[in-house]
């Protein structure tokens, strides 16, 4: 049964827009504070995801994760999710993604021929919108469910277009202008096209909406494509990024330890601080042109 979680009220409701909330705010400027007025903030509520898995005769319902994160795309981030945590693996592992009585829980249906290690799910994620998947400091879990990407001293990403990128991802970001507080995750082709692009509060849930919306199309894996965020690159993303088959994780930030060790040992090119017209590789460079 779905946890009780705090809703989002209806005198609340006409305030909120495209994941952005009016709040009032005072502004202090060089010591002298100006007349209250309305601002954009972002949107940041709970969600439960609610697995139901089983024989068709004997369902089971569990919560498999609760995360903080801005509202929309709620079925791609809950696929994404589990996705990376090795619940699923393809779009027809999942009959369907569902509302579970109120605007912060979504049910995801598997199949019933689908397996489901109970094991796996005994951590019962409590995840915030900074942390993501909190507690994995072993890479061993994921090396059990994926392997070495392919292609990874084969040349087809030219320096030229991961210059590009941060610029064409910031020009995509709405409700970020509006208030100033999201995260944002972007799919490119080898040429710098923009394919996707997700934003939320948590940097975690805009990667789990942007690789839930591909799987779901039936996309995966996504070799010779390009992952940028625009936050930092920690571990759980650059998880995230093997598990979806991607082959160039980019961010506007640094790097983590723990994501260069992972994208070293799984064939993933990692770039940080993308921006300014300059990036650092920190593995696999030989997708670079």
């Amino acid at each position: 049964m779905a946890a009780e979680l705090p809703l989002l009220l209806p005198s609340d409701a006409a305030r909120h827009r495209e994941g952005a909330a009016r709040v009032t705010v005072a502004t202090v400027d060089r010591g002298a504070t100006a007349d209250p007025h309305e601002d954009w903030v972002a949107v940041e509520e709970p969600l439960e995801i609610v697995l139901e898995f089983g024989p068709a005769d004997a369902r089971t319902r569990r919560t498999a994760a609760l995360t903080m994160r801005t509202p929309g795309n709620d079925a791609e981030l809950a696929a994404g999710f589990l996705l990376a945590e090795g619940v699923v693996g393809a779009p027809e592992d999942v009959h369907r993604v569902t509302p579970c009585g109120h605007p912060n829980a979504v049910r995801v249906e598997l199949r019933p021929a689908v397996p489901v290690a109970l094991a796996g799910l005994e951590r019962h994620f409590t995840t915030s919108s900074s942390c993501g998947v909190c507690g994995k400091t072993s890479l061993d879990a994921l090396a059990a469910r994926a392997s070495p990407l392919p292609d990874a001293d084969r040349p087809w990403l030219a320096a030229e277009v991961v210059h590009r990128l941060p610029g064409i991802l910031r020009e995509s970001q709405p409700t970020f202008d509006r208030t100033g507080g999201l995260h944002a995750a972007a799919l490119f082709d080898g040429t710098g096209r923009l394919l996707l692009v997700r934003e939320d509060v948590g940097r975690h849930n805009a990667v789990d909406k942007l690789v839930g919306a591909e799987l779901m199309a039936g996309r995966l894996p996504l070799d010779r494509r390009v992952l940028l965020v625009s936050g930092r690159a920690s571990f759980e993303l650059a998880q995230k990024a093997v598990a979806a088959g991607v082959s160039v994780l980019a961010a506007v930030g640094a790097p983590s330890s723990l994501a260069v060790d992972l994208a070293t040992r799984f064939g993933l090119t990692l770039l940080g601080f993308v921006r300014d017209h300059r990036f650092n590789v920190y593995a696999h460079g030989g997708r670079l042109v």
